[in-house]
C-alpha cells in the first residue's frame, strides 16, 4: 500500500492545474501523431461521421458536447481538403452546415501548429457580411472549441469604444470580425499584427465580394501574408477570375455537393408565389397574419423605413400575434436583443430587410414572406433559406407584382428555383386601407413614416439594375401611396426623367416662369379649377384637412418638403423640380440679387445698398448678357449665365472682381496717408546738399541728447540731497528716543509703553534705510525680520516677569 507524502500544504493540490499541465504535454505528442494522420487522408474517399476523420481530442469532446456526429455533404468534402491545408471554394444549400465546414479545419491547423497564446499573434479571422451572422458563427465556435482548446478566440463586429477591442485584439489566435471594424483595427490599431496569420475564412464570400464591400476587402488582402490557407463558402458562390485573383488564391479545390442538384434550394421547402397589385400587398400580408397566428414568420421589405412603417401600423392595429422587427440602422444591443428574441420565440412574426438574408439560423422557422420582390435570384435563394434548414419542412411565399410576374420567374428558372403559383382568396382577404388613413390622419409621426416608406421603396425600385424587372414607370404610385394610408403620393426627384425638359427648366428666367405660372393659374380658373384661395373659403373635407395639417414636432420640415400642394411642375430660381425638396438638395437660394431692375416685379428685389448698378439691356437666358458695375471695381460683371448670376449672393467670391486695395495710415488731423509715404524731391533739395542736412541733423540730436544728459545729472543730485536729509532727521529722533528711554517709569503701564515704542523705533530706522518712502503698515500675519525668535515668543504674564524684563532692556 503506497503512503501519501506529505507536500507541507495546507489545502490539497488542484487536479484541474495538474490536468492543464499534463494536457499540454500531451498536446505536444498528438501534434506530430495528427500530422501524419492528416497526410495520410484520401481526399477521394467518403466520410460519413466525424470519427472517421483524424481530429484532436478537444474537438471531438466539443463536437459530442453538441450533438454533432454525422457530417453533411458540404463537410464531408471540404473538411478532409481544408485539413491539409488546400484553398477551398465551398458552395452548398441554405442550412447544410457550412459553418462548421471551416470552423473544423480552423480549430485543428491551428492545434497542430501549436499557434496558442498571446505569443502565437493571430493565426484565423474570419469575415462576415453581417454582425449577426458574425455572432452566429463565434457562438458556434466557442460551443465547439470550448472543449479543451487553449485558444484565445475574439469577436469584433462594433457597437462598442475601439478601446475595448484595441486591447484583446493583440491576444487573439482566432477572430470572427466584420469587413469594416476589422479594417479600422488594421489601419488604426498599432499592436494588431498579423504577419503571422495562417488562415483566412470568409463566410458569404458573393456578398463580401460583391461592389457593396469591395474596397474593404481589397484594402484588408494588402495588409495579410500572401502565405496563407484561404477558404471562401457560400449558398451562391463566386467563380469569377477577378474575385479569385484579389484573394491570391493557390490552386482552390471547388467543391459545389449540389451542383448536380436538380434545385437550388432544398427539398423540404415547399415554394409559391402569388400575384399581388403593389397597392393591395398589406392588405395581403395583413390577411396572411390573421390566418397564421399560431406560426413563426418570416417577412422580408425592401427597406428599413417600410419595416419600421409596417411594423408601427400593425402594432396599433393588434393583429394577435408577437411582432418584431430588425433593419441595419438600429444599435448592436437591439438587433442582439431582437434576434434573441425572435430564436427564442413559438410564435412570432420578424419584419426585417435583407440584413437576416444571409446565413442566420432561426430555429424553426415556418414561413418566410418575401413582400417586396428580391433584386436578383442569389438574394430570393438566401431569403428563402431561413427556413427549411437541417431537412426540416419549410414554406416560402413570393408577393409579385403583375410587372413583375414574367421577369422574376425567368431569373428564378435560370437559377433552377421550382416555384408553383397560389391564389388568394377573397373570402379570406381583409382591407386595411381605410384603417391606415384613419391612424395617418390621427397619428402624424405615423404619416411621416409611411411617406418615407414611400420614398425609400420607389428609390429601391429607381436604383435597381435589372429593368427587365423592375419597371419604374408600370407601377400604380399613387394607389400604392392610398393603400399607406396617405393622401396622396409625396414628391420624387427622379420621377422627371425628361433630360429636355430638364434643361429647359432650368435655362428659363424667373419672369418668364412667373408669367408661365400665372397663365396656368388663370387657365384654371377658366376651366372651372379651385384656387387656393377659393378653396379655403369653400366646403373643405377631412381629406383635404389631413392633406394641409402639417407635424407640430420635429418632422414638421421633413413633412413640408414631401407634400405636393398641386399637379404642376414647381420650378424655383435656380433649382430643378427635383432638387426643390429633397433630403438630399445641396444648395438653397436665400436671397437673389437679379440683374433686371426696369423688369416690373423683379425691381423691388435689386439690393441697392449693395451699390450695384447696371449699363447694359437684356435678360440672362433671354435677349443678351448683362454688365453690373461692383464698387471698388475697375470693370463691370458680366452676367451671362445662371452660374454667373449666382455669384451675386456671394461676397466672398465678388471679391475676385474688385481691385486690389492698399492699406493707409491716419495722422492726427484725421487725413489718410499711405503707409509708405515719399517726400517731395524739390522741397528736400531746398534745404540744402544732402551732406549739410546730415550735419544738421547730427548736431541737433546731439544737443538733445546733452540736454537729456543735464536733466539727468540734475535729478541725481536733487536725489541725493534729500536722501542726506532723511537721514539727519532720523538720526536725530534716534537721540530723542534715547533719552526718553534712560528713565524708568514708576508704574508698570510706562515701562510697556517705553518698551513698545522702542520696538516700533527700531523698525521705523529700518524701514527708512531700506525704502525712503513711507512706511507701510504691516499685516497680522507679516513678521519682523529684526526681531529675535527669543524676543517673539517670550511673553509677560507677571510682575517679577516684567521686572526682570525691564533690566534686561536697561542693560
Amino acid at each position: 500500500m503506497a503512503i501519501a507524502q506529505n507536500t507541507g500544504r495546507i489545502r490539497p493540490t488542484k487536479p484541474k492545474k495538474n490536468a492543464q499541465k499534463q494536457k499540454r504535454k500531451r498536446d505536444d505528442v498528438d501534434a506530430n501523431k495528427l500530422q501524419e494522420a492528416v497526410d495520410q487522408i484520401d481526399v477521394k474517399s467518403t466520410f460519413t461521421s466525424f470519427s472517421e476523420l483524424p481530429l484532436s481530442a478537444p474537438t471531438e469532446e466539443g463536437l459530442k458536447s453538441a450533438h454533432f456526429s454525422a457530417l453533411t455533404d458540404i463537410q464531408a468534402k471540404a473538411i478532409p481538403r481544408a485539413l491539409q491545408g488546400s484553398d477551398i471554394l465551398g458552395a452548398a444549400k441554405t442550412g447544410s452546415g457550412k459553418t462548421l465546414a471551416f470552423l473544423l479545419p480552423v480549430l485543428e491547423n491551428l492545434y497542430r501548429a501549436q499557434c496558442i497564446g498571446a505569443d502565437a499573434g493571430l493565426g484565423a479571422m474570419i469575415i462576415s457580411p453581417t454582425r449577426e451572422l458574425a455572432i452566429q458563427i463565434f457562438e458556434v465556435l466557442r460551443k465547439v472549441g470550448g472543449k479543451g482548446h487553449l485558444f484565445a478566440a475574439g469577436l469584433v463586429i462594433g457597437g462598442k469604444g475601439l478601446r475595448e477591442e484595441r486591447d484583446a485584439l493583440s491576444r487573439m489566435n482566432i477572430v470572427v470580425c466584420t469587413p469594416g471594424r476589422i479594417l479600422q483595427h488594421l489601419s488604426q490599431t498599432s499592436t494588431f499584427n498579423v504577419d503571422n496569420l495562417r488562415m483566412l475564412v470568409l463566410d458569404e464570400a458573393d456578398r463580401i465580394m460583391d461592389m457593396g464591400f469591395k474596397k474593404d476587402v481589397d484594402a484588408i488582402i494588402e495588409y495579410l501574408p500572401s502565405d496563407r490557407q484561404t477558404m471562401l463558402f457560400s449558398a451562391t458562390q463566386t467563380k469569377r477570375v477577378s474575385d479569385l485573383s484579389r484573394l491570391a488564391l493557390k490552386e482552390p479545390e471547388y467543391i459545389s455537393v449540389h451542383e448536380a442538384a436538380s434545385t437550388s434550394t432544398p427539398k423540404s421547402l415547399q415554394q409559391n408565389y402569388t400575384v399581388t397589385p403593389l397597392p393591395e400587398k398589406l392588405d395581403t400580408l395583413w390577411s396572411f397574419l390573421q390566418a397564421s397566428k399560431k406560426s413563426k414568420i418570416l417577412v422580408f421589405l425592401s427597406s428599413g423605413k417600410q419595416v419600421r412603417f409596417v411594423y408601427e401600423a400593425f402594432r396599433h392595429m393588434q393583429p394577435g400575434i408577437p411582432l418584431l422587427h430588425l433593419t441595419g440602422r438600429q444599435k448592436q444591443t437591439a438587433r442582439l436583443e431582437i434576434t434573441q428574441k425572435f430564436s427564442n420565440a413559438k410564435h412570432s412574426c420578424l419584419f426585417a430587410t435583407d440584413v437576416v438574408a444571409r446565413g442566420l439560423d432561426f430555429p424553426a422557422v415556418d414561413w418566410v414572406i418575401q413582400v417586396d420582390c428580391p433584386e436578383d435570384g442569389d438574394t430570393y435563394i438566401h431569403r428563402v433559406g431561413r427556413t427549411a434548414r437541417y431537412e426540416k419542412a419549410g414554406r416560402a411565399v413570393l408577393f409579385l407584382d403583375p410587372s413583375e410576374e414574367e421577369g422574376m420567374l425567368s431569373r428564378l428558372e435560370q437559377r433552377r428555383v421550382p416555384i408553383e403559383r397560389i391564389n388568394v382568396r377573397n373570402k379570406k382577404q381583409m382591407s386595411i386601407k381605410n384603417q391606415l388613413q384613419s391612424m395617418c390622419f390621427k397619428d402624424p409621426s405615423l404619416k411621416y413614416l409611411g411617406q418615407k416608406a414611400f420614398s425609400s421603396y420607389v428609390r429601391s425600385l429607381h436604383i435597381q439594375k435589372d429593368k427587365e424587372v423592375f419597371k419604374l414607370e408600370k407601377y400604380p404610385l399613387e394607389e400604392f401611396a392610398a393603400s399607406l394610408g396617405l393622401p396622396g403620393a409625396p414628391r420624387i426627384k427622379f420621377l422627371k426623367a425628361d433630360p429636355a425638359e430638364v434643361k429647359k427648366l432650368k435655362n428659363r428666367s424667373r419672369m418668364e416662369t412667373a408669367v408661365s405660372e400665372s397663365e396656368d393659374e388663370g387657365s384654371d380658373a377658366e376651366e372651372g379649377g379651385e384656387d387656393k384661395s377659393t378653396k379655403k373659403n369653400g366646403v373643405r373635407t377631412k381629406y383635404d384637412r389631413m392633406f394641409e395639417r402639417q407635424n407640430q414636432d420635429v418632422l414638421a420640415d421633413h413633412y413640408a418638403k414631401m407634400v405636393r400642394n398641386d399637379d404642376k411642375d414647381d420650378v424655383d430660381f435656380g433649382r430643378l423640380d427635383g432638387e426643390q425638396a429633397g433630403d438630399d438638395a445641396l444648395f438653397d437660394v436665400k436671397r437673389r440679387i437679379p440683374a433686371d431692375s426696369a423688369s416690373g416685379s423683379d425691381e423691388r428685389d435689386v439690393p441697392a445698398a449693395n451699390g450695384y448698378a447696371e449699363e447694359t439691356g437684356g435678360e440672362i437666358g433671354g435677349s443678351g448678357p448683362k454688365a453690373i458695375n461692383l464698387p471698388g471695381a475697375s470693370a463691370p460683371l458680366v452676367l451671362d449665365s445662371k452660374r454667373r448670376e449666382k455669384l451675386l449672393k456671394s461676397k466672398k467670391k465678388l471679391l475676385n472682381f474688385k481691385d486690389k486695395g492698399s492699406k493707409v495710415v491716419f495722422d492726427d488731423e484725421g487725413q489718410a496717408h499711405p503707409i509708405y509715404e515719399l517726400e517731395d524731391e524739390d522741397a528736400f533739395k531746398a534745404r540744402g546738399a544732402p551732406d549739410e542736412q546730415r550735419e544738421r541733423f547730427l548736431r541737433s540730436e546731439q544737443e538733445r541728447v546733452d540736454e537729456a544728459d543735464r536733466a539727468d545729472k540734475q535729478l541725481a543730485r536733487e536725489k541725493r540731497r534729500i536722501k542726506k536729509e532723511r537721514r539727519k532727521e532720523r538720526e536725530r529722533a534716534e537721540d530723542e528716543g534715547e533719552a526718553e528711554d534712560g528713565a524708568v517709569g514708576d508704574s508698570n503701564e510706562d515701562l510697556l509703553a517705553n518698551f513698545a515704542a522702542d520696538a516700533d523705533g527700531m523698525d521705523e530706522e529700518d524701514e527708512e534705510e531700506e525704502q525712503p518712502k513711507a512706511k507701510r503698515q504691516k499685516k497680522w500675519f507679516e513678521q519682523d525680520p529684526k526681531v529675535s525668535r527669543d524676543e517673539e515668543e517670550r511673553e509677560i504674564g507677571t510682575l517679577d516677569e516684567l521686572e526682570a524684563e525691564a533690566a534686561r532692556l536697561l542693560g
